[in-house]
């Protein structure tokens, strides 16, 4: 399985940004997956998740801001960033569970596939 992101850079603070994420060698759409990220000095934490069923959960501090979706035709995941802050500033990380289970930002233990990130940099 290889997992890619893309679509990190820099922005303003108040600015916008659109991660995407391709998987190859897995079924895309029976997966469960992820967005994570990292900032300097600590640890990786998750963020948003979306079920093989749809569903979406989000870490508090990017609800109403962020949104994660998926394009199963595409075989991408994305995650829209709007109303970016400096407190965002990381590396992002797109994971896949290995099966269909309930997953939440929480339960990073349950993620099986990991890219290896892009930077999201936010300048105030």
């Amino acid at each position: 399985v290889q997992v890619v992101e893309s679509g990190g850079g820099s922005v303003q603070a108040g600015g916008s940004l659109r991660l995407s994420c391709t998987a190859s060698g897995l079924t895309f759409a029976a997966h469960s997956m992820g967005w994570f990220r990292q900032a300097p000095g600590k640890e990786r934490s998750g963020i948003a998740t979306i079920n093989s069923d749809g569903t979406t959960i989000y870490e508090d501090s990017v609800k109403g801001r962020f949104t994660i979706s998926q394009d199963d035709a595409k075989m991408t995941l994305y995650l829209q960033m709007d109303r970016l802050k400096p407190e965002d500033t990381a590396k992002y990380y797109c994971a896949f569970v290995g099966g269909s289970q309930h997953c939440a930002p929480q339960t990073e233990g349950l993620f099986n596939y990991w890219g290896q990130g892009t930077q999201v940099t936010v300048s105030s």
